[in-house]
């Protein structure tokens, strides 16, 4: 094996999809991509994920990979609020699904004991977005089994462990609105403490760290050599951001894409955050605070367009900017900068052509995005990675309703490609494609007044 990690098999869970990806550090491009759905079993005793399900697919994809493909290590990245219960190496309980509105039955309780928002930056968010408010039911909902608990591991450590057989936290997943840490401190809030369940929070490790080897059942199942080493791992949003944090000079503004558009104000400060507005404080790789602020843009673009997404022609998008047509915020309710809005259309959406429909989705989420964008307090250029990249309208719509210049980070894997750095170390510097700029493809006069309208 090559003494320099140049290809990672990147395990990628996804809140939507599940995936394994082997990323050439070299070339920066993806030399092998599988892809599953990321099923959530609704079952008892609460709604929770398929760990199994995508241990075997970890499994055989990761057989099928090494095959064909030399693989010089492994890395990973996970949605956030999202932690695992461990008894020993079995889990203590199933893996809660974050949409599971089950924790707001202790809200007023939960809202007493919770940190101040000066501590954890940390807006209240509902269901178990919060993962402290997961751990606080899940503590009292089934205390028997919480009381068994050996360890508490962040969701990319668990997969990590699963692999190595090394316990393992991390401070990006551990600091993505969840009230169990303080940013600016960095160390467990004051809340987890008063809990007891730093006590069980697997050793604090860097996302950069080389946990171990893989074990030998997994080089046996996988055809993996023995000697194959393990990172860390990393928090999704988190591994977006930090090709840029290696690349780039602050202030810059990233827009990490997928379900969720997360804004990283990269060299801005958190004290003018909005709590009510989903304003928060992120934690990068390097264990730093960084402003942030998030919309479920994603989940909203596939709800508006009902799946038949279709790309917007010239006339679709002066159809929907001189005809008024306008989608009102927010139809995923209680999050992003618009939490106690609920979304309603102008006209009946039915009645719209696939591309002007799509057209009229791609510019109210382009003007969510600036809305967020204010609440995180952005400076900079703008970067947009991930799915949303392929959305000209979107980012065409954003550089004139900012006024900042939009640059389309290359690739479409941003989460397995940051996560696929780790192995470079935290002084490395990527080999990176050009940025592609945006402009030219629509015709967006009267934009401005357009917006002002949706704003009134």
């Amino acid at each position: 094996m090559s003494t320099t990690p140049r290809f990672i098999a990147v395990l990628d869970v996804g809140k939507t999809n599940v995936k394994l990806v082997v990323h050439d550090l070299e070339t920066g491009g993806d030399v092998f991509v599988r892809t599953r759905p990321n099923a959530v079993v609704d079952a008892p005793p609460y709604p929770h994920y398929d760990v199994e399900g995508m241990w075997a697919f970890f499994l055989d994809t990761l057989k099928e990979a090494a095959a064909v493909q030399r693989i010089d290590a492994l890395s990973f990245t996970t949605h956030g609020a999202t932690f695992v219960l461990l008894a020993g190496d079995r889990l203590a309980l199933p893996i809660l699904d974050y949409e599971f509105l089950g924790p707001d039955a202790l809200d007023d309780a939960y809202a007493v004991a919770r940190p101040p928002f000066a501590e954890s930056f940390t807006p209240r968010l509902p269901g178990g977005l919060n993962a402290g408010a997961q751990l606080y039911w899940q503590a009292r909902a089934f205390p028997d089994a919480f009381a068994r608990a050996t360890a508490i591991v962040p969701y990319p450590q668990y997969w990590a462990f699963r692999f190595t057989g090394v316990l393992a936290s991390e401070p990006t997943s551990l600091g993505v609105h969840t009230d169990l840490w303080a940013p600016e401190k960095r160390t467990f809030s004051a809340f987890a403490n008063a809990e007891g369940w730093n006590r069980l929070f697997a050793p604090l490790r860097s996302a950069f760290d080389r946990l171990g080897t893989v074990t030998a059942d997994i080089a046996a199942r996988t055809g993996l050599s023995p000697d194959t080493p393990v990172y860390c791992g990393i928090h999704d949003s988190n591994a977006s951001l930090l090709p840029h944090l290696l690349s780039r000079k602050p202030p810059f503004t990233v827009l990490s894409t997928g379900t969720w558009v997360i804004v990283f104000a990269v060299g801005g400060s958190a004290s003018a955050l909005d709590a009510g507005r989903d304003g928060l404080c992120n934690v990068d790789a390097f264990g730093n605070p960084v402003p942030s602020s998030r919309f479920m843009g994603g989940r909203e673009f596939d709800l508006l367009t009902e799946g038949h997404a279709q790309k917007p022609t010239a006339a679709d998008v002066r159809a929907v900017v001189d005809g008024g047509v306008m989608l009102r915020p927010t139809f995923v309710p209680g999050c992003g900068p618009f939490p106690d809005e609920t979304g309603s259309w102008s006209v009946e959406p039915a009645s719209l052509p696939a591309g002007v429909r799509t057209a009229a989705v791609s510019l109210y989420l382009a003007l969510v995005a600036r809305a967020a964008m204010a609440v995180a307090g952005t400076a900079g250029p703008i970067v947009v990675e991930g799915p949303f990249g392929r959305d000209t309208l979107f980012a065409e719509a954003l550089q004139r309703l900012t006024g900042r210049p939009v640059l389309i980070a290359a690739g479409t894997t941003g989460t397995s490609t940051g996560a696929a750095m780790l192995a470079l170390g935290p002084e490395g510097r990527p080999n990176l494609p050009p940025d592609r700029p945006v402009g030219g493809a629509y015709d967006l006069s009267d934009l401005e007044d357009y917006a002002g309208r949706w704003m009134r």
